[in-house]
This record gives C-alpha cells, sequence and structure tokens, in this order.
C-alpha cells in the first residue's frame, strides 16, 4: 500500500479533491498553515498499480509542478475498504514515479560506488588466483553493480537522460576500475612468494572458466537482466539479484585485468568479450522488458521519440551482441574440438589396452596438450602415452609410430605422440 500526500498551492484544491473522486480514491484534507503558498494536503492512501494513474491524473488536470506529490510505502494498512482498490488496480508493478526513485537510489554516490567496486574486484581477483569459487561469489555481495546496469535502462525508458548518462559512465567506469584493480593485483603478486614459481593463470580453473566461455554464459547475463528488472518493478528483494549481476561481470573482468598482468592476449580477447557480452545482454534485457511492462515518459508528447531512441539503442546493442558472441561461438566450437581429441584419445588407449597385438603392455595415461586456441592457430596436438611394460615383455617395432597411426585414425587430426615405456613388476 502507498500513501500519496499531495502538498496543494493555493486555488488547487478543488482540482485535487475532484480528481481523486473522480478515481474513486478515499482521501483526507489537511489544512496547511504554516506557509501561506500552501492551502492544503491531501492525503489518499492506494494500491502500488495506483500511484501512476493518480499522478498523471492530477497532472492532467492541471496541478502545478511546483506541487509537491509525496509517495511512501505503508507497512500496514488495516481497513475492508482497501479490497475494492486492489481490485480495481490489480497491476503488480510499481509507478514510473517510484521505478526511478528506487533506480536513482540503487545507484550510489559515484565515491562509495568505486570504493565498494574495488574491494569487490580485489576479493574476486583473489578468488580467481586461489582458484576459490566461495570466495568469487563472496565479492559478489558487495559489488553495486546491479544500480547504474538499471539506472541506464530506466532513464532512456522515462526520457531522463541525466539517470541514463550516469547509469552508462558508472558501467564503463566500473569495469574500467575492476580490470585496473586485477591487474595491478596480479602485477604486484606475480613472481612474489604468493604464488608458485612459474604461475600460469591459464591453468587455474575459475581463470579457464572465463577464458573459455561458450554461449551459454550468456544466459546468466540474460536471466540477471530479468530478474534485476523484476525485483525493481515489482519491489522485491534484489540483493540477490545483485549477486547474480555482479558474478557476470565482475569475475570476467578481474580476468582481463589479470590476463594484462601475466601478459596473456588471448585471456584479454575471451574474456573481455565475455564481459562485454554478459554488461550488453543486462542492459538489452531491461530496455526491452522495462518497455514491455508499460513504462512511459511522463509527456505524452515524447513517447514517440523516446521509442524512435529505444529501437535505436536495441539495435545497436543486439548488433554488438551478435558480434561478440561470433568470438564466444569461436571458443565454444574450439574447446568442443580439443574435448572432442582427448576424448577419442582416452577412449582408444583402452581400447588399445585390450588389443592381442599390444600382448601384456598396458596403456596407463594419455596426455594431451591441446588447447582452444591451437584449434585456429593450426598447432597438432601433442600426446604423451604412459605405457606399462611387464618384465620380458618387447614392445612391437615401430612401437611410437604404431601407436600415433591409430590415434590419428580415431581422431582424424595429425598428432605429435610420444610414448614413455616405465618397466614394472607386480607382487604375487
Amino acid at each position: 500500500m502507498r500513501l500519496v500526500e499531495v502538498f496543494v498551492l493555493q486555488g488547487d484544491r478543488e482540482l485535487v479533491v475532484d480528481t481523486a473522486e473522480t478515481m474513486g480514491v478515499d482521501y483526507a484534507v489537511t489544512e496547511e498553515v504554516s506557509r501561506g503558498e500552501f492551502e492544503a494536503v491531501v492525503s489518499m492512501p492506494v494500491p502500488p498499480a495506483a500511484v501512476e494513474p493518480l499522478v498523471s491524473a492530477l497532472r492532467s488536470a492541471g496541478l502545478a509542478e511546483e506541487s509537491y506529490i509525496v509517495v511512501t510505502a505503508a507497512e500496514t494498512v488495516i481497513s475492508d475498504r482497501s479490497k475494492e482498490l486492489f481490485e480495481q488496480f490489480s497491476a503488480s508493478r510499481i509507478s514510473r514515479e517510484e521505478l526511478q526513485s528506487r533506480a536513482e537510489e540503487l545507484a550510489p554516490a559515484t565515491s562509495t560506488y568505486f570504493i565498494l567496486l574495488v574491494v569487490s574486484s580485489a576479493i574476486a581477483t583473489a578468488g580467481l588466483l586461489i582458484n576459490s569459487a566461495a570466495t568469487i561469489i563472496g565479492a559478489m555481495v558487495v559489488a553495486p553493480l546491479m544500480g547504474p546496469a538499471l539506472a541506464a535502462s530506466v532513464g532512456v525508458v522515462v526520457d531522463n537522460d541525466e539517470l541514463t548518462t550516469r547509469g552508462v559512465g558508472l558501467q564503463i567506469g566500473g569495469l574500467v576500475a575492476a580490470i585496473a584493480t586485477a591487474a595491478l593485483i596480479g602485477w604486484l603478486l606475480r613472481g612474489t612468494v604468493l604464488l608458485p614459481p612459474g604461475f600460469d593463470i591459464t591453468t587455474v580453473p575459475q581463470i579457464r572458466e572465463r577464458i573459455t566461455p561458450n554461449l551459454l554464459a550468456v544466459f546468466l547475463a540474460l536471466g540477471s537482466g530479468v530478474a534485476g528488472v523484476v525485483s525493481l518493478t515489482r519491489n522485491v528483494g534484489s540483493v540477490l539479484v545483485g549477486v547474480a549481476i555482479a558474478v557476470a561481470l565482475v569475475p570476467p573482468a578481474a580476468t582481463v585485468g589479470l590476463g594484462i598482468a601475466w601478459g596473456h592476449p588471448e585471456v584479454v580477447a575471451t574474456a573481455g568479450a565475455l564481459v562485454l557480452v554478459n554488461m550488453l545482454s543486462i542492459n538489452l534485457t531491461a530496455l526491452i522488458l522495462l518497455w514491455l511492462s508499460g513504462y512511459r515518459p511522463h509527456q505524452s508528447a515524447r513517447i514517440d521519440h523516446v521509442y524512435g531512441r529505444l529501437r535505436s539503442r536495441v539495435a545497436v546493442l543486439v548488433v554488438a551482441i551478435l558480434l561478440l558472441s561470433a568470438v564466444l561461438g569461436g571458443v565454444t566450437y574450439a574447446t568442443y574440438q580439443s574435448a572432442a581429441v582427448e576424448h577419442d584419445i582416452q577412449t582408444e588407449l583402452q581400447t588399445m589396452s585390450a588389443d592381442p597385438i599390444f600382448g601384456d603392455l598396458r596403456f596407463r595415461e594419455g596426455v594431451v596438450d591441446y588447447q582452444p586456441f591451437d584449434v585456429y592457430a593450426g598447432t597438432h596436438p601433442s600426446v604423451t602415452v604412459i605405457v606399462e611394460r611387464p618384465p620380458g615383455q618387447q614392445e612391437p617395432v615401430d612401437f611410437a609410430d604404431d601407436v600415433r597411426a591409430r590415434l590419428e585414425s580415431v581422431t582424424g587430426t595429425e598428432l605429435t605422440v610420444t610414448v614413455e615405456l616405465i618397466d614394472s613388476q607386480r607382487s604375487g
């Protein structure tokens, strides 16, 4: 329930009362004696869905822009009269005015925003380096990215250029700050005792997850955008939604920073494509859902203008997402190809262990060095095969060539094969 209070200027009292009666809204009039500029305060308890049509009706009736319209959330309303109002205004979304106010509140002060984002990025970077998913998720709790991501879209839909500019600026500045923080931390830690000698960031599973993304990663961003709009427009809890949005943006941004610190351009390219796709997808989803939810500018004359701007922004976002998704699609294909080669090799090695042609030789392990980037670089997979050889057993002539031929036949690609024979004895 909402309590709408209108501070009525001299001469507008009947206008407000007539509007309330026309809409069937209960009201109470309080005489205002504190200043001569206002003659009364009209209080009207209404459902959340009634706030926007009530405010629009008041403005259309000629209520002066200088009048105060204060909307407060009522924790509890005890009255049977409210049932009729809820039946009349049954929509579940909040008003345009509340939407804009909440979007402004979700985008914190610039200093607070960047302090929280730097702290979050630092924690996420540590989580990536130590391969701790719990640490990464914990860092997202303090990342204030939900507000700017939604504020920009709200500003577009309600025709608030200042809110749009601030939302876009905070998003871009926030991602730059996250990347710079991770790059600085990576540069300071590289080569220290806090990391093992020869530490390679591309071997860390949590980092590898961000540099070998597939197209399914886009669904995280799309789902986060949908959840963000629903939490904002329906006035439900937004903490977990904010975490989801932060998870889609901060870890890949921190991965970009680590790629810069370690001098891996392929890490920067793939993680950078992921973070951009996620950011653009969240904004695209928010724009479309806010418009479909019925939010429009306050001035009806501006609706066509805003709709034109909305279509242009959506078109640009869709084109950008498709182009960046091509990068993710390429990574998806390369990841599949490298995984398929490794799977075929391991399966064939098991088959070869049971093949009588190799006697008692047992193929115990195959280490495959074939990264997704090698697929496009044209680098042949390198395979090291560990073979257990019992006492007295002699490997066939041209054994390594036979192994390579068998593996190439199942993978369909040229391989570089190294066979390591290990003499073994087993106790009786």
